[in-house]
């Protein structure tokens, strides 16, 4: 029986390069976007055929019911769930400085970028305990999809690099409160990856990267997050919960 995984944000983007590399790995996967299926179908019928039983899961996974019927979608279709994978997330609508950032895009960002992860953690780790005391051979494991933001800073969008590093908690928290049931969770961590979000500044990374911001000197593609995303959903490195996977060609180390 193949395991199932959940991306959320799934359908384009980062979230799309996940799901299209558990689907070479041999994973049915449950994608979630917030868009109407049709608008999705070539993303789902490309994973079909790669391989995967897909089941499109539509919802906006900041809201509580929405998370409760994307769970109960796949819990009625597969009746399991192996992996979660938390990557949906958005970037401010508009980049300002924190002197004048308002409450309105950090509660945007943070609903989704955040209370997203930690909740539907939250639900998916208790299916995910209920399944091992079911069937001990069960393997299950929790990933979450942060950001370089996360430790560097970017004044104007405080409200995303907050999301970010409040998700590296999140991990570090879950990977604690799981180990007794051998249920990992794990946060990736990607730096520049050329995506929708990242388009619009493209040629600032184009210049920094030229510049040596990262060792190595190319954007990073959705492929290369989906690379690292399905080695750990696959249980190689399970003696490694909790850890942050880089994903960002070298940037963070540090350099003179």
């Amino acid at each position: 029986m193949k395991k199932v995984a959940l991306v959320t944000g799934g359908s384009r983007g980062i979230g799309l390069g996940i799901a299209k590399a558990l689907a070479k790995a041999g994973f049915d996967l449950a994608i979630n976007g917030v868009r109407d299926e049709d608008a999705v179908k070539d993303a789902l019928a490309e994973l079909t055929q790669l391989g995967a039983e897909v089941i499109y899961c539509q919802g906006d996974v900041s809201q509580s019911a929405a998370r409760e019927e994307i769970l109960n979608k796949i819990k009625s279709h597969f009746g399991r769930l192996n992996v979660l994978v938390n990557n949906a997330g958005v970037a401010p609508k508009e980049r300002k400085d924190i002197l004048e950032a308002t409450e309105e895009s950090f509660d945007y960002v943070l609903s989704t970028n955040l209370k997203s992860t930690y909740f539907l953690s939250q639900a998916a780790a208790n299916w995910m305990v209920a399944q091992k005391s079911e069937n001990v051979g069960f393997e299950g494991a929790i990933i979450n999809v942060s950001s370089v933001s996360a430790t560097v800073v970017s004044v104007n969008r405080g409200e995303y690099c907050i999301a970010k590093a409040g998700m590296s908690m999140a991990t570090q928290l879950f990977a604690a409160r799981l180990g007794e049931y051998n249920i990992p969770v794990f946060e990736v961590r990607p730096g520049i990856i050329a995506t929708d979000m990242t388009a619009k500044v493209t040629e600032k990374y184009d210049k920094l990267i030229a510049e040596g911001l990262t060792v190595q000197r190319r954007w990073g593609f959705p492929d290369d997050v989906g690379k690292a995303v399905a080695a750990l959903a696959a249980g190689s490195f399970p003696y490694s919960t909790g850890q942050v996977i880089m994903v960002d060609g070298g940037m963070n180390i540090p350099r003179l």
